[in-house]
């Protein structure tokens, strides 16, 4: 516990070092999009803490992670779209453009709330954790667990991917949602918009952190590692298993759909293309290559390889996957607990060696 704090420390402290010198930097060190690229990487690292808080210290591998982050997307988008007005192609006031292309006479009623600033920052973390906790008080009251447990959240994931291809679902279909002019009436091309989501993106995060680290140090925690290791032996000693596993997998579902919200507008588009289950597993991969159960390092895991992903789509695009690949299965075969275990494993050999000096 001590070396968790120790690394949580650490990284919060880089992560206010690199809040202060991205935008001091840009435009003279790095390039114009450097604050709005990191943005985003530090949502997917607040999407991976949320996946190993039920992975890591719930033995729950879940493989439809995506499905929260796109439903918070979707519902930060919605009420982008409303922020354009009559300022889109068509002029419309009320509905959005793909509304009028398709002939919609009136807005659908769950988009209702979504020209309020306040209630779209309840939904985003509504949304995701009413489809979380109503997931999962079937599938873990059903003793669901395991591969099979992985195999259903990769069904509902894709299944949504579907459903909102649809023009008829009213989220825009195969395009999505686009063309964001402003938000709170701050034009998001603005640099200040862009610094400030930037700056709303690493508090996120280091709430995030926080968060999962104050559950899993309590005693909540402690039961939830007992779940993970000996689930069966844990629900002999009278605890309600189903229960701590729904509560963690509701506020991690909660987690990825605010990454989700503070990644729409910083990209300038969602489309169901986020639901797809290959971006599930590669949530896991950035958990793994960190390592699982430490928080630090799937937030770590997921900057590295989102870095990685920027620098090899540019030089060799037909060769990324091969080595998103490759990467997985050599952090399988020789760095199983990832790279802050790792790390941390060095640390005794090197005490020893101390001491033997």
């Amino acid at each position: 516990m001590r070396q968790t704090n120790r690394n949580m420390a650490v990284f919060l402290s880089g992560l206010f070092v690199l809040t202060i010198a991205i935008p001091l930097m840009q435009g003279q060190v790095l390039p114009d999009y450097a604050v709005q690229l990191v943005g985003k990487y530090l949502c997917y690292a607040l999407l991976a803490v949320s996946l190993d808080l039920v992975w890591g210290y719930a033995g729950i591998l879940s493989l439809g992670h995506a499905a929260f982050f796109a439903l918070g997307a979707y519902v930060m988008g919605m009420h982008l779209m409303r922020e354009i007005g009559a300022r889109g192609v068509y002029a419309n006031p009320d509905l959005p453009d793909f509304m009028v292309f398709l002939n919609w006479d009136s807005l659908p009623w769950f988009w209702g709330a979504s020209d309020s600033f306040a209630a779209t920052l309840l939904l985003i973390v509504a949304v995701p954790g009413a489809l979380a906790f109503i997931f999962g008080w079937f599938a873990f009251r059903a003793r669901v667990n395991g591969v099979y447990l992985s195999i259903i959240t990769q069904a509902m994931t894709y299944a949504l991917m579907l459903a909102f291809f649809r023009n008829e679902m009213g989220f825009g279909g195969n395009n999505g949602l686009t063309d964001f002019k402003d938000l709170l009436g701050i034009p998001l091309s603005s640099p200040g918009m862009r610094l400030g989501l930037f700056i709303a993106s690493a508090l996120a995060l280091a709430a995030g952190l926080l968060i999962a680290r104050a559950i899993t140090q309590s005693h909540l925690g402690r039961v939830l590692v007992g779940v993970r290791d000996a689930e069966s032996r844990t629900r002999f000693l009278g605890y309600r298993v189903e229960e701590y596993k729904l509560f963690v997998w509701t506020v991690s579902a909660m987690m990825a759909g605010v990454a989700g919200a503070l990644y729409v507008p910083q990209v300038g588009i969602v489309n169901p293309g986020e639901f797809a289950p290959a971006n599930s597993i590669e949530i896991v991969i950035w958990v793994a290559l960190g390592g699982r159960g430490t928080l630090v390092g799937a937030a770590l895991g997921a900057m590295v390889v989102a870095l990685a992903k920027t620098l090899l789509t540019g030089w060799l695009p037909d060769a990324w996957l091969y080595a998103l690949g490759a990467l997985f299965i050599l952090v399988t075969l020789y760095l199983p607990r990832g790279i802050v275990g790792a790390l941390e494993g060095l640390r005794p050999a090197r005490k020893v060696q101390e001491v033997a000096a």
